[in-house]
């Protein structure tokens, strides 16, 4: 039998799903895994780097395959980048697992992610590309969410918290 994540969190960049899932994944006494962070080591380079050299095309090709990869091993808190909800293949594979999308308003966003250049698809005009990205995204982040937990205005503990009594987790 394949490992199951406890719970996968998805949302937008700067969301805080590192934050979030190193404290859930501590509280829940499992591992933590980011694909994010499997990309970068297994490629050698920055996901910025692998977007400039070879396109968004060929990183949500990787991206895909450390979602699957990620899915089937690691039995801990899974944290996916920001995009990998935009294939249906990887949508389909969401369906079934537990679910946190971690929402947040625009401003609260911009104040997070700033102007922040390893933000690839936010290079130009932040707030307008991540308005334009959530309008795009959010329904998707929707569709695979068991639950959803707004981040603005709380800690990373807060939102721990409301992300352990949403899915009804129990501490370690």
């Amino acid at each position: 039998m394949s490992a199951v994540p406890v719970v996968v969190l998805v949302g937008p960049m700067g969301v805080g799903k590192s934050t979030v899932g190193q404290l859930l994944a501590e509280r829940l006494g499992v591992g933590y895994r980011d694909t994010d962070e499997d990309i970068v080591a297994a490629e050698g380079r920055t996901i910025a780097e692998i977007f400039v050299d070879e396109g968004e095309p060929v990183f949500r090709a990787i991206e895909k395959r450390a979602v699957q990869r990620a899915l089937a091993e690691h039995d801990g808190v899974l944290s996916l980048g920001g995009g990998s909800i935009l294939d249906a293949d990887t949508r389909a594979l969401l369906a079934g697992h537990r679910v946190l999308y971690l929402s947040m308003d625009v401003e609260e966003a911009v104040k997070r992610t700033g102007l922040n250049q390893a933000r690839p698809l936010l290079a130009v005009n932040p707030r307008k590309q991540w308005r334009e990205l959530m309008e795009a995204r959010r329904s998707l982040y929707e569709e695979v969410a068991t639950a959803v937990v707004a981040t603005d205005g709380r800690t990373p503990e807060e939102v721990t918290q409301v992300a352990l009594d949403s899915l009804e987790l129990k501490e370690a």
